[in-house]
């Protein structure tokens, strides 16, 4: 049998292999796009730098949901369902988590933000879900999350939804010692 046919083989399987891998790398960035994009998987426009005038001619319905992942058990909600808000001003809203367990947990909200046009256009200034909570046994904690409605929002956008869906992360990341956490209120 000749070699020639085995050598053009192996050869293109290499750089079969070369190729999936240079294309495994790029799926992290076009991920990360798509996800800004479309405001999935809790990208949205990020924390704000910047300072913005309020338009108060003009209001937007910002709506807040709140979900458990099926294996967590805390009780998880925020203070309020919706407010109104003004494009360009500061706002705030209080979400609450409760760890009804005998054992302390670890969790991690991950946000999402619809309708998918409206992501790059909010920007949290201040949010829980930039770190991991860990709450001991029938500890309750308040979370602020503060947020711009970009001045910049389309027109066409009245009503935007902000969810949230808490996940038990106990077992990747134990909890540890209890540390204070600025603008985090903890009580039991």
């Amino acid at each position: 049998m000749n070699g020639l046919p085995l050598k053009r083989l192996v050869r293109r399987l290499l750089l079969l292999t070369v190729v999936m891998f240079a294309f495994g790398f790029a799926l992290v960035p076009i991920y990360d796009v798509m996800c800004r994009a479309f405001g999935i998987n809790g990208k949205t426009g990020g924390q704000y730098e910047g300072s913005q005038v309020s338009d108060p001619t003009r209001t937007v319905r910002v709506q807040f949901m709140s979900t458990n992942a099926s294996d967590m058990v805390w009780d998880f909600y925020s203070t309020a369902d919706q407010i109104e808000v003004n494009p360009g001003a500061v706002n705030q809203m209080v979400f609450v988590a409760h760890n009804p367990t005998d054992k302390p947990m670890s969790a991690q909200a991950i946000p999402s933000i619809t309708p998918a046009e409206a992501a790059a256009y909010f920007h949290k200034t201040e949010c829980f879900c930039f770190t991991q909570q860990v709450l001991q046994p029938g500890e309750r904690i308040e979370m602020p999350v503060r947020f711009i409605v970009d001045r910049d929002l389309p027109g066409s956008v009245r009503h935007l939804t902000l969810a949230y869906t808490l996940f038990d992360i106990t077992a990747r990341h134990p909890p540890v010692a209890q540390v204070a956490t600025e603008g985090v209120q903890r009580a039991r």
